[in-house]
């Protein structure tokens, strides 16, 4: 028993060396930490830092820096980098391309010229450490940034401002650190500025041309391996950052660059990057913020006055270099006080470049003891602060964006809205429903519906039993996507029907269907078919075939009649392809009269962010009537979006009725979507009768005419050959009767 006793302890001896229990404390601290100190209104990345300061090797040295603990700080620093090139809006970074040079230059050079002449006249060090000191403090880190993403506010322009000014000022730091190193060491010669450009042009070549090209196929050949796609990601992060450390710089700019490259490939919304945030947001994040805060050792306050003088004067330059550039850039971009401290706080915070520079600089005997230990006291100070600032800038750009859009019938109507996802024919498609996820309100906090029609029969008990069983996978691949799926089976004569009456009853906003089946004559008949569908109700339906995964496309080509902005559901299908466009970080191509660009542009206005818009003028609308002669404008990497009409609205053409033969027989293998905006015309008038539902009557015309000989010649020859064949196989049998019959009445 005593033994027993002796080998516990053992366990519980400081600093703790089981993995099992250091496990544990950490995870608890990540666990309790913020919802302790939120009671506080300290925010929850203060509270990690401060209790890594706690748990540290320099307060209760309950853990020290292991290779473990380095581990797991470094995948977090990188997941920091990569979130924030992944989620990048590389359309507003375009956008603010001058915004965030002009910042990406001031936090740069201002920080320099403020520290280099107290380190070099006040604390009387050499050139090299003085250089190497005034550098090390431009640099930031986005330890805040997960404030940021938590607040939703990663769209704000002063986020993409500030983030791009941290790889600008971080890349040029890091190159300025390889320059200082060699001077000291006399190694500035032509073959290091040789090695160094080399290695830079091979890195950027890989990961940015390479790279891609490898996920695109990677993501089209193993589509259905979803938890492949996370692991190939990861190990794309991790060798970018050692390409980035072979070529000279530190991993974080290649973890960064890795994220840019995959932007593209990585909808905001996809399950792919709701699996990225929860596993770095719940654990490798907070562990690298609990290892910034093992790094503080709160004996150098004892140690004397020289470490806390050169903290407080580094501090407060350090402070005072990041506002005065966010200050320039508020006063010349005429940005809110908000957004100005928004900026100062996501580049006010010192972590990892900081403290790469200062070992290294410790390493090489340029920068003595008493900077690296000042160096860890201005980090913790300025986490805290940085911290503490973008909290509460945060929740003002909060304020001020909902106190800028009004609350208006539209905006509350997003608030709740609500998609319908009919299923007639088979399963539903994954990449259908991927889709509806895409377009969807992200403020909406109702589910989206999933529905099946179930035949109205003697077995439609057992049937409706059967098909939400069979829809229930569905769930768990939308909760991938962090949404919520219901499923709804409902019993009706035909589908038509059923759909249009539990689309009124669910009080529907969008109907999103899958490409049907070829139907033919018969169908229409019973009324069950696509058309039926549309035209069974007012609501604005959306009919689309994705051929291949939606991130590996390239571009968004919108289709538009004349007079399509007179339609009701205008405004509604022109956000929801806005939304894919910017989901899929592809430029919309508008092919349209000058008008409807017009109004399209419009719309844009009323939008917090709007994509890379192209326009191609549609001069003569009936060059769309035929679209086989427009198949040499599409690529197979295109989205082609065709907005038709329903019977009796004002956009409404003739040729809509066989645009979707035209598009399934010429672009089968291009995706395609059919958007039939919500309408003023009769269809209102049928949904009022959704248990009598009139089949739409056949149009008296040419066209008319031959569609339904071709179908009827079609019918009645499918029918003529199944008799023949059936003839045939009874004349084969008979024949066979008859030979075994003659071999038995042989001797």
């Amino acid at each position: 028993m005593e033994h027993y006793y002796v080998e516990l302890l053992q366990e519980f001896q400081l600093p703790l060396t089981n993995p099992v229990l250091i496990f544990s404390l950490v995870l608890f601290i990540i666990l309790l930490s913020p919802i302790v100190l939120k009671r506080f209104n300290i925010p929850g990345t203060v509270g990690l830092i401060l209790s890594g300061v706690l748990i540290g090797p320099y307060a209760l040295n309950l853990l020290e820096k292991s290779s473990a603990v380095d581990l797991f700080s470094t995948i977090g620093l990188l997941y920091i980098m990569f979130i924030a090139g992944a989620e990048l809006q590389v359309n507003e970074l375009k956008r603010n391309r001058n915004q965030s040079l002009l910042f990406g230059l001031l936090t740069l050079i201002v920080p320099i010229v403020a520290v280099y002449p107290v380190c070099r006249y006040l604390l009387n060090y050499n050139v090299s450490a003085s250089l190497l000191t005034a550098s090390m403090l431009a640099t930031h880190t986005l330890v805040a940034y997960p404030i940021v993403n938590r607040m939703g506010i990663a769209k704000n322009q002063a986020v993409p401002i500030t983030v791009a000014g941290t790889i600008l000022t971080d890349t040029a730091v890091l190159l300025l650190l390889a320059v200082i190193i060699g001077y000291s060491q006399g190694n500035l010669t032509q073959e290091f500025w040789l090695h160094l450009a080399i290695s830079l042009t091979i890195f950027t070549m890989i990961v940015f041309i390479v790279l891609p090209f490898i996920a695109r196929w990677f993501f089209t050949k193993l589509e259905n391996e979803k938890h492949a796609h996370y692991i190939f990601v990861l190990s794309a992060v991790f060798f970018s950052a050692f390409l980035s450390r072979v070529a000279g710089l530190e991993p974080i700019v290649g973890a960064f660059a890795a994220g840019l490259a995959l932007n593209r490939l990585i909808p905001n919304s996809s399950a792919l990057m709701n699996r990225i945030e929860f596993i770095g947001n719940s654990l490798f994040i907070p562990f690298f913020l609990i290892s910034v805060g093992m790094l503080v050792d709160l004996r150098v306050i004892l140690s004397g006055p020289m470490t806390l003088i050169i903290a407080a004067l580094l501090t407060v330059v350090a402070l005072a270099g990041k506002w005065l550039p966010a200050w320039v850039t508020q006063k010349l971009f005429k940005l809110s006080a908000a957004q100005r401290q928004l900026i100062f706080g996501l580049s006010s915070s010192r972590a990892a470049a900081t403290i790469a520079i200062v070992l290294v600089g410790y390493q090489a005997r340029i920068l003595d003891l008493n900077i690296l230990n000042a160096t860890i006291i201005l980090i913790l100070v300025t986490c805290i602060v940085g911290s503490m600032v973008t909290e509460k800038a945060a929740k003002e750009i909060v304020v001020e964006e909902s106190q800028a859009s009004p609350v208006d019938e539209s905006d509350e109507a997003s608030f709740s809205e609500q998609i319908l996802l009919p299923i007639a024919e088979g399963l539903p498609s994954e990449r259908v429903l991927e889709f509806a996820v895409l377009i969807r309100e992200k403020r909406s906090a109702k589910p989206l519906i999933l529905l099946s029609v179930v035949p109205n029969d003697h077995e439609a008990e057992l049937n409706m039993k059967k098909s939400k069983k069979a829809l229930e996978p569905m769930i768990n691949y939308a909760a991938s996507f962090d949404t919520k799926l219901d499923i709804v089976a409902t019993i009706d004569y035909n589908v038509s029907s059923g759909i249009s009456r539990m689309a009124r009853e669910l009080q529907a906003d969008l109907v999103v269907y899958g490409w049907p089946l070829h139907r033919g004559f018969i169908a229409r008949l019973i009324n069950d078919s696509a058309e039926s569908i549309v035209n069974c109700t007012s609501k604005t339906t959306i009919i689309c075939q994705i051929t291949q995964p939606l991130a590996l496309h390239r571009r968004l080509v919108v289709i538009i009649p004349p007079l399509a902005e007179m339609e009701k559901g205008f405004e509604q299908w022109v956000a929801k392809m806005t939304l894919l466009s910017l989901e899929l970080s592809i430029p919309m191509e508008l092919h349209c009269n000058s008008k409807t660009h017009a109004a399209v542009l419009d719309s844009f206005d009323s939008m917090q962010s709007a994509p890379k818009l192209l326009f191609e003028p549609m001069k003569n609308a009936r060059d769309w009537e035929n679209l086989s002669r427009q198949r040499k404008r599409f690529k197979d990497d295109d989205i082609i979006v065709l907005v038709s009409a329903r019977k009796d609205s004002l956009s409404y053409k003739p040729y809509f009725d066989q645009s979707p033969e035209q598009l399934e027989k010429h672009f089968g293998g291009i995706s395609k979507i059919m958007i039939y905006p919500a309408s003023y015309g009769a269809a209102n008038i049928a949904e009022g009768y959704v248990d009598v539902v009139v089949p739409e009557p056949i149009r008296i015309g040419a066209s008319a005419i031959r569609k339904v000989g071709n179908e009827l010649g079609l019918f009645l020859k499918k029918n003529q050959q199944q008799i023949r064949k059936k003839i045939r196989d009874k004349r084969q049998n008979q024949q066979k009767t008859q030979d075994t019959t003659e071999k038995g009445d042989k001797p």
